[in-house]
């Protein structure tokens, strides 16, 4: 297994924007993910990889045995994820059914390696109406809401009608047919009647947390 990887690491990205750098897992090697990952660790630098499958978390783990597999997110990590300093969850994510959860996991983590409060709801989507209704008291405390949701990805478009806090619409590749891998999702969502609703790309747990975080950020820049 070869270490040979041209990998170009901003490394000045946490300084510049507040954001950890991610590393897009699924089109790279075991070993491009390794040897980056050792770069990470050189740096000091808290590592995150996205989209890495079971065959290539288990390479990874052998050559770097203190990675830490998420399985259920499809991700790996290197160095030490911050402990949220905010009990009350900051950012609440939502999906519209459980076959949404390796997404919603992606998004959970990226905003746990940032130090972000977390609250997960599952399974509340618009198929049984009364099951978003019944949480709603949940979501009044957080800052932002990432809703994910698959077939016709109608679950963001009910949430923005309902509540004040920015809302970010993830499509996601579940469904039959028609739903063309997430796709009728996406149009769905972004021809929502919803003002304000922003959507993000089709299973992109990851920019959605991002999306987030800046909007989170905002808010406390100083007003010139």
């Amino acid at each position: 297994m070869t270490d040979a990887c041209d990998a170009r690491i901003d490394w000045q990205r946490r300084r510049r924007l507040g954001l950890v750098e991610a590393i897009w897992g699924e089109h790279k090697t075991s070993a491009q993910i390794i040897s980056i990952l050792k770069r990470f660790r050189e740096g000091n630098e808290l590592a995150l990889v996205t989209r890495v499958d079971a065959r290539k978390a288990l390479d990874v783990a052998e050559q770097i045995p203190d990675v830490m597999v998420h399985p259920k997110a499809s991700c790996l990590t290197l160095g030490v994820i911050p402990t949220a300093t905010d009990s009350t969850a900051a950012v609440v994510v939502l999906s519209g059914g459980s076959s949404d959860l390796l997404v919603v996991e992606e998004a959970t983590l990226s905003l746990r390696c940032h130090g972000i409060s977390v609250d997960q709801l599952m399974d509340v989507g618009v198929a049984g109406l009364h099951r978003l209704l019944d949480v709603l008291p949940r979501l009044r405390s957080a800052q932002v809401l990432i809703a994910c949701a698959g077939m016709e990805g109608a679950l963001p478009t009910v949430l923005a009608g309902l509540v004040p806090q920015p809302v970010i619409g993830v499509p996601v590749a579940v469904g039959y047919g028609v739903s063309h891998g997430g796709r009728t999702a996406l149009e769905g969502m972004l021809a929502s009647c919803a003002p304000g609703l922003v959507v993000v790309n089709i299973n992109n747990g990851y920019g959605a947390a991002m999306a987030a975080l800046r909007m989170m950020r905002c808010r406390s820049l100083p007003q010139t």
